[in-house]
């Protein structure tokens, strides 16, 4: 099968944990796309979804699935997005997209997260993907200096705006041992909105596309 065929087999079968008659969290990027287009199949049975992106949100729209500001939602049992890495511990590394802190948001508000990739991107230690950092525009060249503080090379994302406004910077060469403290410590930066470690927050289910199948894991 295909990186794509793998993606595509996970975000189908993160239907199963969509029940009807709720709103459902729903993330960014190619794996979640696929997710998009299954849930698109049961538009009907659910309320609608809450997005973590614009693209997200034009895909929903685009298949007659209705989206809700977050605020309106007092519940949301299920968030539905992909990783860059997973590490054992269900930890991971996100933010490819640049949607990170909407996705952290969300995640925060879901009483379950399903992981969803494909078996290139479990790592027993997180940090072979460059960690993703949403910084507010003036204050780039201080937090690049202190990520560098924290054994990091921050790469400033050229051209990149998320749709909150911000940049991104990029952190290479980290080797992260301890996700939680690191994750910590980045979001205690002044100018930082979000660091993409998923670590005090991870996921609760994580379904894995590989040769063999769909692999379940759970927390």
């Amino acid at each position: 099968m295909t990186q794509d065929e793998l993606k595509k087999a996970v975000g189908w079968a993160a239907l199963k944990y969509v029940q009807p008659g709720t709103v459902v969290g729903v993330g960014t990027g190619s794996t979640a796309a696929h997710f998009i287009d299954a849930l698109g199949t049961m538009k009907h049975q659910i309320e609608g979804a809450v997005s973590s992106s614009e693209a997200s949100t034009l895909k929903l729209k685009s298949l007659g699935i209705p989206v809700f500001d977050l605020n309106e939602i007092d519940q949301l049992a299920v968030y539905v997005d992909g990783a860059d890495e997973i590490n054992p511990q269900m930890q991971m590394i996100k933010g490819g997209g640049a949607a990170l802190t909407r996705e952290k948001i969300i995640a925060a508000v879901a009483d379950k997260f399903i992981c969803i990739a494909d078996a290139t991107k479990e790592v027993d230690v997180l940090g072979r993907f460059p960690l993703p950092v949403e910084v507010i525009p003036m204050a780039r060249a201080y937090v690049a200096r202190e990520l560098v503080k924290l054994g990091g090379l921050p790469e400033y994302r050229q051209h990149v705006v998320t749709d909150n406004g911000n940049i991104i910077l990029d952190v290479h060469n980290l080797s992260i041992l301890d996700p939680i403290a690191l994750e910590k410590s980045i979001n205690a930066l002044p100018g930082v909105v979000t660091v993409g470690l998923f670590a005090t927050r991870g996921a609760d289910i994580a379904l894995i596309g590989t040769a063999d199948g769909v692999k379940t894991i759970e927390k």
